[in-house]
């Protein structure tokens, strides 16, 4: 007799064996011994060097070590990837792994038992988290160069549905985070449903639902609030004043001029592979993969995007730079106010349209953070574009303020190594050159 069907397994929602992971989930991202890998086997790019994994400089050993202390700290990220750039050259620099085996992570922060893992890559995929309002930024002001939209134009022109408390806030405003627009991500109606069920489908294009009833948390441009309404808000004008789709959008006007081959916003869970695989590593208990604990709709155009740190450090390049954008517009968006990114970048934060000023010790860059369960990212580059730098951890070290401040530490020290010279030194003096 023929078998029948197997009866279906009723669907049960993932979650995270910690639920402090689901419930910070948006709200935040929106907001051996551990040694670094020998860099080898991976086909650089066209136009750029080889890495060859060789022990370089003082300086370089210095950049490999700051990586390798950061993820050995006690509660420190199993990996770390670092890609900077200076003047077309790429180099990579990378401790820990992509993917804990079958090892654990002890209280000093060795792993033992990672059988089968293997070092992170530049072209990994991983969640940049808040790093994407760059990229919502990039397409909005995109088409303020095209005369699409107007930074003064309010979402009672673009969205006259949004509430009527709302109307007068600006695109610039949203930018910037000076809009006062309360953050759908704290509604705890919105933080029910991510802790009873993190891959939740939301319709990213009502995100700001949750918050229709409250009105502003202060007068448009009269100070500044980090929000992550306020990129949704970016997305659907974008999407007002063109008739297409955000997604599309973004392949327009951003992926196809950097060719980022390997940048999406999915809607679901998963993650393309290869991957950064991404963990909660609370003190005291083995980490736990979150990577595809979360549903990327519950942050669209505020912090979806899905790319690679290769993709992301190209991004940055192009925008911070001179790319995509016209020097008229640009000079609008360097109006800068006080203003840390989240979580803060290195040296003093300030913010200007979808781009933060981070003054470090050793000069200035521009650039975006970001956070998520799982990972934690710096994106940064010079103002001409031609230098850039990415700092990718696989874990939310925001939860834990001393390492955040060792991650904002060794991020300075990439940026140092960023600006350091004016590209006479000997080869292989600022890291391995790029996988």
């Amino acid at each position: 007799m023929p078998r029948s069907a197997p009866a279906r397994r009723p669907h049960r929602p993932h979650r995270p064996r910690r639920s402090a992971v689901a419930v910070l989930l948006l709200a935040a991202a929106l907001t051996g011994p551990a040694l670094p890998y020998a860099t080898a086997g991976e086909r650089p790019p066209s136009g750029t060097n080889g890495d060859g994994g060789g022990h370089g400089d003082p300086e370089e050993r210095e950049l490999r070590r700051a990586l390798a202390e950061l993820v050995a700290a006690p509660g420190g990220p199993p990996g770390a990837i670092a890609v900077l750039t200076r003047d077309g050259e790429r180099r990579v620099y990378r401790a820990g792994t992509a993917e804990l085996g079958s090892g654990t992570k002890t209280g000093t922060g060795t792993k033992t038992g990672t059988g089968g893992s293997r070092p992170p890559r530049a072209d990994d995929h991983m969640r940049i988290a808040s790093a994407a309002k760059a990229f919502s930024g990039a397409v909005s002001l995109a088409l303020v160069d095209r005369g699409a939209l107007a930074l003064d134009d309010t979402l009672g022109k673009r969205l006259p549905h949004l509430p009527e408390d709302w109307h007068t806030v600006t695109l610039r405003q949203l930018l910037q985070h000076t809009s006062g627009l309360p953050d759908f991500s704290r509604s705890p109606r919105f933080q029910a449903i991510v802790r009873a069920d993190p891959r939740h489908r939301f319709d990213s294009r009502r995100l700001l639902e949750f918050v229709a009833g409250e009105d502003l948390a202060f007068p448009p441009g009269s100070r500044y609030a980090y929000s992550n309404s306020d990129n949704i808000a970016v997305a659907l004008m974008a999407e007002q004043a063109t008739g297409r789709r955000y997604e599309d959008l973004l392949r327009e006007l951003v992926y196809r001029p950097l060719d980022l081959r390997d940048t999406s916003l999915p809607a679901g869970f998963r993650l393309p592979r290869p991957f950064l695989h991404g963990y909660d590593t609370t003190p005291g208990e083995p980490p736990e993969d979150v990577s595809e604990a979360i549903s990327a709709s519950g942050a669209w155009a505020s912090g979806g995007i899905v790319s690679t740190p290769a993709d992301l450090n190209t991004f940055i390049g192009g925008y911070a730079g001179p790319a995509l954008l016209s020097p008229p517009t640009r000079h609008a968006q360097h109006r800068f106010v006080p203003g840390e990114s989240q979580p803060a970048g290195p040296g003093e934060n300030s913010a200007g349209l979808a781009l933060f000023r981070y003054e470090t010790r050793c000069g200035t860059v521009f650039g975006h953070t970001g956070n998520t369960p799982g990972y934690t990212q710096f994106a940064a580059a010079t103002r001409d574009g031609r230098r850039a730098v990415t700092v990718s951890v696989t874990s939310q070290v925001t939860l834990d303020p001393a390492l955040l401040a060792r991650l904002r530490a060794t991020e300075e020290r990439f940026v140092c190594a960023l600006l350091e010279g004016d590209g006479d030194r000997p080869h292989g003096g600022y890291g391995d050159p790029a996988a």
